[in-house]
């Protein structure tokens, strides 16, 4: 196997970011590149995946198989509940972490996902914003429970309509997390910028995979299919039986939530869908929809070098090239 330069001469860590819309070849591009006799270099995979981070959600969130994880190591997956909330300050945190050791082990640290949002905060680091108020938060929690997610997202509306604007009325974290912000600042958490500049802590090699819509759609709705024969509606049905339900945070995932709907008998209450394929023609459509805004998303981060991820080989013999050049890989 070859070797990797662990740090280069300004001190920065390699680091690569391989991304593309859901369904693209991520996983198995990196699984090419980076096992068998034929390894680019060692390297460890970061999941830059937001709902991977939750146990008992395997399927629907496309979790490399410990067949997989035996011979790369992943990072940042199974680390949470999914009662439980996991934001973009503890992603860069623990992937800053997990690339600090990785490098230690003279591996190359891959962050490997589809969640933008984590990637683009990775690569120019978090906006400036104040700390959490505990006291505040806890007072803006009860407002949640006594008037509801609609009401608290209507007085964000006034207060900061430009994050308003982005926040889903189910995600109660980033709204009690903007109004955080502007009651304790008294400026709106969109004043907070982001840094234009990549973190000097790093050198990054940042490759995003394409393909043409009509093929991304194709293989979305096969995944789709796959999932459902791998016993995605059991694993759904098992932590609804544990309790677990759309108000938590890692359900409100695609391939999860579309399988809830409010009960007629108790409503606030949840219950299973039972119809199957209309569940799963809601799956494909939601994840097809949501690769489009992925697509998006990733125009806007810079530098990124894209290669096309329809033919594998080609895409191995580039993604190769590109690391053996960028990070000094040696024979």
């Amino acid at each position: 196997m070859r070797k990797l330069r662990l740090l280069n001469n300004d001190g920065s860590v390699p680091v690569l970011l391989l991304f593309g819309p859901t369904a693209s070849g991520k996983t198995a591009l990196a699984e090419a590149l980076f096992t068998g006799a034929n390894a680019v270099c060692p390297a460890e995979i970061v999941s830059a995946d937001s709902m991977q981070v939750y146990r008992g959600m395997d399927i629907g969130t496309a979790k490399p198989q410990p067949v997989l994880t035996a011979k790369l190591p992943h990072h940042l997956i199974d680390i949470r509940n999914p009662d439980e909330q996991f934001n973009v300050g503890d992603f860069v945190r623990l992937a800053d972490k997990a690339c600090s050791e990785i490098n230690s082990r003279a591996a190359l640290p891959v962050l490997l996902g589809g969640t933008g949002f984590y990637l683009k905060n990775f690569i120019f680091g978090l906006p400036d914003a104040p700390p959490s108020d505990t006291a505040l938060r806890e007072k803006l929690k009860n407002d949640l429970a006594q008037n509801g997610p609609e009401a608290l997202l209507e007085r964000l509306v006034q207060l900061d309509p430009v994050s308003a604007a982005r926040i889903h009325v189910n995600d109660s974290y980033r709204i009690i997390r903007a109004l955080e912000v502007c009651t304790v600042s008294g400026c709106p958490l969109s004043s907070f910028a982001q840094g234009k500049t990549k973190r000097p802590l790093y050198r990054f090699l940042i490759v995003g995979l394409r393909l043409s819509r009509e093929e991304l759609y194709s293989r979305i709705n096969m995944r789709c299919d796959e999932m459902f024969r791998n016993g995605l509606a059991e694993e759904v049905e098992t932590l609804f039986k544990n309790g677990f339900t759309p108000d938590d945070p890692g359900m409100r995932a695609i391939g999860y939530r579309e399988f809830f709907t409010e009960s007629e008998e108790m409503p606030g209450k949840w219950r299973l869908n039972k119809d199957i394929e209309g569940v799963k023609s809601l799956i494909a459509q939601n994840s097809r929809r949501y690769a489009k805004r992925q697509e998006t998303y990733f125009a806007g981060i810079k530098d990124t070098v894209w290669i096309a991820s329809s033919g594998q080989q080609t895409a191995l013999d580039l993604l190769s090239s590109l690391i053996h050049t960028e990070f000094n890989v040696k024979p």
